[in-house]
């Protein structure tokens, strides 16, 4: 390295006094009054002399070029959900006929327990023989001045408390006071033990009987 920059340094003053010479060989032609054109050749020829430039100086180690940074990696990419592809659906079977449904089962009913006794009754009278002797002797006045008989049928209602309601004639006498005489004695002595419904309760019956009228 120290004998390159010896041998740059001798160049360089060989060059300086080539130069030197030039200007006092051109200081001298300007003097002397030589042609312009002279000049002119002189300082051509000085301008293209060569002069050997010392090789440029070895490159110094340069640093070591600084690291790529590193990039950010790129955030995470979930995957797409697997889509799931449902498999075809069996194949329906269907029958050429449809069978009828099936019957319902038939249910029986246990039986009805039997019904209670029923004590359903008409009416009945009650000392029958008492107010019937009492009718014939409440004999009508006007029948016994005339001296008529008969025997007269009767068809009565009887009420829950046992006593006539209505009465109508179902057989004549023959003779209106006898038929008359024989529903207003019913409606007023005759007594009844009432009918009973089939549960046993009191109620509306009816009764028929005959009232004869004898002259003694």
């Amino acid at each position: 390295m120290a004998y390159a920059d010896q041998q740059t340094s001798g160049n360089r003053i060989t060059a300086i006094f080539f130069v030197a010479l030039i200007h006092v060989f051109v200081g001298y032609l300007f003097i002397s009054g030589l042609a312009v054109s002279a000049v002119k050749n002189v300082v051509e020829r000085v301008t293209t002399v060569d002069i050997e430039e010392p090789p440029p100086p070895e490159p110094e180690d340069e640093p070591p070029p600084p690291e790529p940074e590193q990039a950010a990696p790129p955030p995470p990419v979930a995957p797409p959900p697997p889509i799931s592809i449902a498999p075809a659906p069996p194949p329906i079977q269907t029958q050429p006929t449809i069978p009828p449904p099936a019957p319902p089962a038939l249910v029986v009913p246990p039986p009805a327990p039997p019904a209670p006794p029923s004590q359903a009754r008409g009416a009945t009278p009650r000392n029958q023989g008492r107010w019937a002797g009492r009718i014939q002797e409440n004999y009508p006045s006007r029948a016994l001045r005339e001296e008529v008989e008969g025997t007269v049928g009767v068809s009565v209602v009887v009420g829950a408390n046992g006593r006539v309601t209505s009465c109508r004639v179902s057989r004549s006498s023959g003779s209106s006071v006898l038929d008359q005489a024989a529903c207003r004695g019913m409606e007023r002595y005759a007594r009844f033990n009432p009918a009973l419904d089939a549960a046993g309760n009191e109620t509306t019956g009816s009764f028929n009987t005959s009232i004869q009228y004898r002259l003694n």
